[in-house]
């Protein structure tokens, strides 16, 4: 081995390519831009949804929906999930602070209790909403559903 005959490894090195430095470079006249038009030009930057001109797509198709700004999302949160919620931490009341505790509900959530299930256990419930269901039935076992605001 001599000191000569040193080479780097094949494909390690690449040579750059230097655009608009003339026709002899290879890349000269249109600096590999194509011909004219705003996207040869510098400080091109498309805008989102640009078609060349052409009535974009999100401009062709219709309008439609309705988002209502006084609509409540509320967290539905199923008999069944209380009753287990109870049976683990053998407690007999149930408010926004512990939903949040164990992950049933955000800091912002309405919570609302739905009727799915079966609740055997005496319970007292503080929260947003109830269905007529499931009133009936916290009621029915002794316990008491309490709308908060």
């Amino acid at each position: 081995m001599k000191l000569s005959s040193l080479t780097p490894a094949k494909g390690s090195i690449k040579t750059n390519f230097r655009r608009g430095r003339g026709q002899g470079s290879g890349g000269g006249g249109t600096a590999t831009r194509g011909h004219k038009g705003a996207k040869s030009r510098s400080g091109y930057s498309s805008k989102r949804g640009f078609e060349g001109g052409q009535m974009p797509l999100q401009r062709r198709l219709p309008k439609f929906g309705f988002k209502n700004v006084n609509r409540i999302d509320y967290v539905g949160i199923n008999l069944e999930t209380i009753q287990k919620l109870v049976d683990t931490l053998k407690i007999s009341e149930i408010t926004n602070e512990l939903l949040l505790k164990h992950g049933l509900a955000s800091k912002t959530d309405v919570v609302k209790i739905l009727g799915r299930g079966v609740l055997t256990s005496k319970v007292d419930i503080k929260v947003q909403a109830f269905t007529a269901t499931a009133k009936k039935a916290i009621e029915a076992n002794g316990g008491s559903a309490t709308e908060v605001k």
